[in-house]
């Protein structure tokens, strides 16, 4: 039987049990203003750019970000609220899940370099900060930006997949600082972070950092039910760092491919009269851990044209269940949908052999069981940041001739 490894210090963004949120009080955090430099290299005389590392597909964003707005507008996240005042831009953190409790509300101010920020004008540039990044989905964000430099200090994270990261990590650009409970406070301070990003999912231990003297600032991405919402806390990182053109650039192009694939499941949609049914999860432990009905994963079913067994249920994280109860809920469903992290391939034979009933299961014997190996796909790092990716991978799968020329990235039928 194969062994499924569990790795605490990284975040499946859509995986985890909803946790109280410590005690992390608001603030203000002034930012300078500032120019923003970004290293680029000239390879024509007519001033085009070229960038290197695993976003390619974003080279024409970041090159031509210029023809963006400055101005921030948050549309589907719940915890970002951004207000342009006369003094500067006021950015408001919250939880968004509505089952949070003890969250109080971040305030960050970034003063205006321009003096007119009321108009949207100036866009909030400053100086190059540098962040310590406590999850795998913060790291993502500058990741997806081009932006992994500004990391100089991550926790203990085993599976990172930046290239970049792996690189700034063995030339000591990016330190290890530790993890909650623990954090190597002598490295924190060396690094010289400005802000350090924490996360309510943690079980707390974020209290010492605070004798630091460095700014915490709570990133809820992950809590977004919806997953454009989820997406577009690329913006904090935008007007964090200054560059509010390259992070709208890069959530419209998001944008429109998630809502373009949208609208062609809708068309299939309404050619039929009954959709597939999905089945998400598998035994963990105790309990067979499902995805909620008002989860992140559960909007990307609907909209990727499938009718999922559990769409009843009022979580909006995961949650466990006695196996009996999904066992017969799910055994008639058309589809499956598991995660986990395993070092070799994880197969269909591997999956009855953790437990003999899945063999029964409609899914099964159809093979039409979609996995992701978190050990061998950035999902933890980018799965959040690339919905349209991760709505694609299902679209495949459920309409294939929807997308006949897509490659999964994340989720992929298992053998």
């Amino acid at each position: 039987m194969k062994k499924e490894r569990y790795n605490k210090d990284s975040i499946a963004n859509n995986t985890i049990k909803k946790l109280p949120l410590g005690g992390l009080g608001g603030f203000s955090l002034l930012l300078l203003g500032g120019l923003l430099l970004f290293s680029c290299t000239n390879v024509a005389t007519d001033n085009s750019v070229t960038f290197t590392g695993p976003f390619l597909q974003y080279d024409s964003l970041w090159a031509h970000s210029d023809t963006y707005s400055e101005k921030v507008e948050i549309k589907y996240a719940k915890g970002l609220k951004v207000d342009y005042r006369e003094d500067g831009i006021h950015v408001f953190i919250s939880n968004p899940d509505p089952k949070a409790r003890n969250s109080k509300t971040e305030e960050v101010v970034i003063p205006s370099p321009s003096g007119s920020l009321s108009t949207g004008e100036g866009g909030g540039r400053g100086h190059q900060k540098r962040f310590i990044c406590t999850t795998a989905l913060q790291l993502g964000n500058f990741e997806v930006l081009g932006m992994e430099e500004r990391i100089v200090g991550m926790n203990s994270l085993k599976n990172v997949f930046s290239p970049k990261i792996k690189q700034q990590l063995a030339e000591g650009k990016t330190v290890r600082v530790g993890k909650e409970g623990n954090f190597d406070l002598e490295a924190v301070i060396a690094s010289k972070p400005d802000y350090i990003f924490v996360s309510a999912s943690k079980y707390g231990g974020f209290e010492s950092l605070k004798e630091c003297g460095i700014p915490l600032i709570s990133h809820h991405g992950y809590r977004e039910t919806d997953p454009l919402g989820q997406a577009e806390w690329i913006k904090l990182i935008g007007l964090l760092t200054g560059e509010t053109q390259r992070a709208n650039a890069v959530f419209e192009d998001i944008e429109s491919k998630y809502n373009a694939i949208k609208a062609k499941v809708a068309a299939v949609k309404a050619k039929r009269k009954t959709l597939p049914t999905i089945l998400s999860g598998r035994q963990i432990r105790d309990g067979w851990y499902v995805m909620g009905g008002k989860s992140y994963m559960a909007r990307i079913f609907a909209d990727a044209g499938v009718d999922y067994i559990m769409k009843d249920m009022d979580e909006t994280g995961g949650t466990s269940l006695d196996f009996e109860s999904v066992y017969a809920k799910g055994i008639n469903a058309d589809f499956w949908q598991i995660d986990g992290t395993f070092d070799d391939e994880f197969t269909l034979n591997d999956l009855t052999t953790e437990d003999a009933r899945y063999g029964d299961i409609k899914a099964y014997k159809d093979q039409h069981v979609l996995f992701c190996n978190f050990a061998k796909t950035p999902y933890r790092e980018l799965g959040g940041l690339e919905p349209h990716r991760l709505l694609s991978d299902f679209v495949k799968a459920f309409y294939p001739e929807v997308l006949p020329n897509y490659t999964p990235k994340y989720y992929k039928l298992m053998k």
